[in-house]
């Protein structure tokens, strides 16, 4: 069994689970309210037998104390119970022997008895023992019924609740089942679509718009991915296949020793180049597993980006261009990958700039002690629609790839992956006439952990 299929197994159904919990709140519910029902009526009852009692034996206690004779107080005790058949009252002397019974012992069946002294007749001595009782089998039959009546009505109610409740549930989660409908119509073969979240409830549009952001991430980083992948296939299979050409065409005819060493010189330089794209995708894959930079406190950021200027000098008079350094600032940042960022940004900018125009590396303080270093130049303006992706791997705003042989398309990400090992970012803005491209780090004047970091090469480039 697959570990899905495995997962819904043991899972319950949500429907069902919810439709459970309801029912179990209902039988809770109505079954309170049904003992409350029923504890309400019992003590109402009770109360109002125990007034009955307090009563009649208040207005016995009255009758017998005006100590009339016996046939008379006889009389007059059974007209105060007439009409209370649930009644009996019975008196005996202090001997025990019965001086009234209201019904014959035989039919007398009380429910509460309630034992009280009471005036004897005129002309006989010591009180009487009065016993009042209260038949309660109507009163208990009335309770019977009620409890009957309840668990009936309660038990009715629970299974309409949770037959409700289950088609409530299930209405409720109608949503989240078109919801895995559409998952399920989604994948590698289908990138462009996107959950329809227009027919759900409020509280899953959330859910469904990060869904979809997500699923916009994932189909640009595939779509990045199939391009890296032919990128890749397309910069190293130019030097190779020149490789292969010039040895297949060596060993066809002979040649003398300074067309060989010529020969073997070119095919030199397409290996450093392959070596070259190696190395980089190499630091790329140490950048992306989070390798931070090293630290090192700067006085002077500006001396080392002259440093850079330096080695790009011949670069710049083959091109026709000047190079100038603006403004200073000091940072803890890596030396080495400042250099190789730098030296990278410059050399972007001398491929794209006008010839005779003039270059500015831009060093500038911003608010929260932030660094941003760039390079100006003036040349065409990159379309914003490329701008978002300069500093992909192997992206080319230019789609002829002028100047692959120089160029393999990782300098502008290596310069993003420097950023980010410093905690920054880069930034890429053009307008008519000019660009500007470059990073954002953060300063940080103390030095931070020396684990050491990724060794960008001997060279700058």
């Amino acid at each position: 069994m697959s570990q899905p299929q495995a997962v819904r197994s043991r899972g319950a159904d949500l429907g069902l689970r919810l439709s459970r919990w309801l029912a179990l709140l209902s039988i809770l519910g109505l079954g309170l309210l049904c003992s409350g029902i029923y504890l309400a009526l019992a003590l109402t009852l009770n109360q109002r037998q125990t007034q009955t009692l307090d009563q009649k034996q208040q207005a016995v206690q009255q009758l017998l104390a005006e100590r009339r004779p016996a046939p008379q107080r006889d009389e007059q005790l059974r007209d105060l119970l007439a009409g209370h058949n649930e009644l009996s009252l019975s008196l005996h002397d202090k001997q025990g022997l019965p001086q009234f019974s209201s019904k014959p012992a035989t039919q007398a069946q009380p429910g509460k008895t309630r034992h009280f002294q009471a005036a004897s007749p005129a002309g006989e001595s010591g009180p009487l023992q009065a016993r009042l009782s209260l038949d309660t089998r109507a009163d208990a039959a009335l309770l019977r019924r009620m409890a009957q009546i309840l668990a009936l009505s309660a038990l009715a109610g629970v299974l309409l609740i949770s037959a409700g409740a289950f088609v409530l549930v299930r209405r409720g989660l109608a949503p989240l089942r078109l919801l895995g409908a559409q998952m399920q119509q989604l994948g590698g073969h289908a990138l462009e679509r996107r959950l329809d979240g227009s027919g759900q409830p409020r509280e899953l549009q959330p859910l469904v718009a990060q869904f979809n952001a997500l699923l916009d991430r994932l189909a640009a980083s595939y779509r990045q991915m199939e391009a890296f992948n032919a990128d890749v296939a397309h910069e190293l299979n130019t030097p190779l296949a020149t490789l292969i050409s010039s040895c297949e065409l060596a060993l066809r005819r002979r040649r003398q020793d300074p067309e060989l060493q010529d020969l073997l010189g070119s095919n030199l330089e397409e290996l450093h180049r392959l070596a070259g794209i190696v190395a980089d995708m190499l630091f790329l894959s140490h950048a992306d597993r989070g390798r931070a930079a090293r630290r090192e406190p700067l006085a002077s950021v500006a001396a080392l980006a002259r440093e850079v200027l330096d080695f790009h000098e011949a670069a710049l008079l083959e091109a026709g261009l000047q190079a100038q350094v603006c403004g200073d600032a000091s940072a803890a940042l890596d030396p080495g990958l400042l250099r190789r960022a730098l030296s990278n940004l410059l050399g972007n900018a001398t491929r794209y700039a006008y010839r005779g125009s003039m270059l500015q590396l831009l060093i500038q303080t911003e608010p929260g002690d932030q660094l941003r270093l760039a390079v100006l130049n003036e040349g065409p303006e990159i379309a914003a629609v490329h701008l978002p992706r300069l500093f992909d791997r192997f992206y080319r705003a230019d789609p002829a790839r002028s100047q692959a042989d120089r160029n393999h398309g990782l300098g502008l990400a290596i310069v993003a992956a420097i950023a980010r090992m410093h905690g920054g970012q880069p930034y890429a803005q053009s307008a008519p006439g000019h660009s500007c491209i470059g990073l954002l780090l953060p300063r940080m004047t103390q030095t931070s952990s020396a684990r050491p970091a990724f060794d960008p090469s001997p060279s700058l480039q």
